[in-house]
């Protein structure tokens, strides 16, 4: 075997029995220490699986868990289950089997336990509005931002001796972290009325857990006002933009600054207009009428004379005036219809009536592209030239009125940059703060072991083994039970041996002291040097010493 093993193997028989046994209760101590820690200090993070459980439920659902394997905890309030991360959705769909959790809020899994044999209808529709109720408050709950939610609806009622109707109503309570409660009530306000029939946004009411009113009665987003506002600034943001997009690859994104004001009209307008056109003609109707009169007048006379007196007397007629006559007439009538085009618009957009834009850009930055040597005329020219780019890309339009002001001035020094709303140090450490604990205890814990547990045996196990003559006495024991004979004072020998006699004398220095810094030299130096002092007592403590083990044995 190698020295090395053989070396280890003495050390071990060396301590013995009761010293081996310590050192592996030391080390199985240690190894499971270790173990123990890098589990539970490098264990997976839980998120949230339920809140607002009954103890009940926060039972049946561990019991259901851990049987299925599913590692869970329960929260200080004793009303949360935390699941592993990355388990949520399988640990949900586990409990949904099971029919978990049954707890007050629950949902339309209320049904389940209604019997259909003598259940009225008032039952029905109390059943039917605690399960709108709780699924209501899980959809809250699953905001970002929501902790908890309770929802409670009044359903409208048809009385019959009643005129008018009762409309619902409803109220929410909720337990929020964050700044933006406010924005989220709006949003679950109309949530809630989408979800119930007939129930209008303004008639439901929202409310934290600390008392704080968030959101009633009307909605302030739908004013006239608040729209304006909204559009001013979205027409506001779109201009600057534009003038962002134009001038940072020419002047760089820190280099200038631009302000805009916009007034908006956001009126509702409509308009009807009838427009007619004299020359596209249409004919509607012709009425056509033709008449032919003829006509012929034929009289007979009877002569005057005494036969007419006398009686029985026929007198003859003669033929009298004659005449006729012919009439002829046509008549034509067309009704034209002149063209005509009736317009109605209306209109729910904006339109901007005036526009002010003010644009500041830094002077250095233009003297570093027009040169060093650049005149106040070339800056102002140049300025020209950037208005003009800012007219192009905002829509100027002189005779609305927009004014337009581009100015050069000098930027103060740490202000060029727009701030940035990012994480700071502070607040990245805060965020790992958990990681970084854990893996900063991990490392501790293991370097403690390692020095006061594992050093120490690794010095022990690898350290040599006294030999088995070390059972006698040692060369100090020997040499001190011997007579010491008178010796010569120091500063004798010191004369006597030359220097660089001793072994490791340093060139320049007095014997005296050489022999004060190899006062405690190694055993071997300090025979050797003995046996060139005194032969006589150097053989004494030899012949002492080879007797020690068969004195022993």
């Amino acid at each position: 075997m190698p020295e090395q093993i053989q070396t280890l193997i003495a050390n071990l028989r060396g301590f013995g029995v009761r010293r081996l046994a310590l050192m592996g209760g030391i080390a199985a101590l240690v190894m499971a220490v270790i173990g123990v820690a890098s589990i539970y200090l490098n264990r997976p993070a839980y998120e949230t699986l339920y809140v607002g459980l009954d103890r009940s439920d926060v039972n049946q659902i561990g019991l259901v868990l851990g049987d299925a394997g599913i590692g869970f905890d329960v929260g200080p309030d004793g009303t949360s289950v935390l699941v592993p991360a990355g388990t949520t959705a399988q640990a949900r769909m586990l409990l949904a089997e099971k029919g978990l959790p049954t707890s007050s809020n629950a949902g339309y899994e209320l049904f389940d336990n209604v019997g259909s044999l003598g259940l009225t209808s008032f039952m029905q529709q109390i059943t039917r509005v605690r399960a709108l109720e709780g699924e209501i408050a899980r959809t809250i709950q699953s905001i970002a931002g929501v902790k908890a939610a309770r929802v409670h609806i009044v359903m409208s009622e048809r009385a019959n001796f009643r005129r008018d109707e009762q409309q619902p109503s409803a109220s929410v309570v909720i337990r929020y972290s964050g700044n933006d409660a406010e924005k989220s009530a709006m949003s679950i306000r109309h949530l809630v009325a989408a979800a119930v029939p007939g129930l209008a946004a303004d008639k439901v009411t929202v409310l934290d857990s600390n008392g704080n009113l968030l959101a009633a009665g009307d909605d302030p987003s739908n004013t006239s006002a608040a729209r304006t506002l909204g559009v001013e600034q979205t027409v506001e943001t779109q201009i600057g933009d534009n003038i962002r997009r134009a001038l940072a690859p020419y002047l760089g994104p820190d280099n200038f600054r631009a302000s805009v004001k916009a007034d908006v009209n956001t009126d509702t307008r409509q308009t009807e207009e009838t427009i007619f056109d004299p020359n596209s003609r249409v004919e509607r109707s012709v009425q056509s009428v033709k008449t032919n009169e003829n006509s012929n007048q034929k009289q007979a006379s009877t002569p005057t004379s005494v036969e007419q007196n006398l009686p029985e007397t026929q007198t003859t007629s003669t033929e009298g005036p004659q005449s006729s006559s012919q009439n002829d007439r046509k008549e034509e009538i067309t009704n034209y219809e002149i063209n005509s085009k009736k317009i109605a618009t209306v209109s729910n957009g904006y339109t901007v009536t005036k526009m002010s834009v003010a644009v500041v850009v830094n002077q250095e930055r233009l003297k570093t592209i027009l040169g060093k040597d650049a005149t106040p005329d070339q800056i102002a020219k140049r300025v020209a030239e950037i208005q003009k780019m800012v007219a192009s890309a905002t829509g100027f339009d002189e005779k609305r009125g927009d004014i337009i002001d581009v100015s050069a001035v000098e930027f103060i020094d740490g202000l060029d940059g727009e701030p940035i709303d990012q994480p700071g140090i502070l607040a990245s450490v805060g965020t790992h703060a958990g990681t970084l604990i854990n893996a900063a205890a991990f490392i501790v814990v293991v370097f403690l072991l390692a020095f006061f547990g594992l050093r120490p045996m690794a010095a022990a196990l690898t350290s040599s083994a006294k030999p088995a003559i070390a059972a006698g006495p040692s060369f100090d024991d020997v040499q001190r039970s011997l007579p010491m004979p008178e010796a010569p004072p120091v500063a004798a020998i010191a004369s006597e041996v030359p220097v660089g006699a001793l072994p490791g004398a340093r060139p320049g220095s007095t014997p005296l002291d050489d022999l004060r810094q190899k006062i405690r030299p190694a055993p071997q130096d300090r025979l050797a040097r003995m046996v060139d002092l005194n032969e006589e007592r150097t053989a004494q403590i030899l012949r002492k010493w080879a007797a020690a083990p068969e004195a022993v044995g």
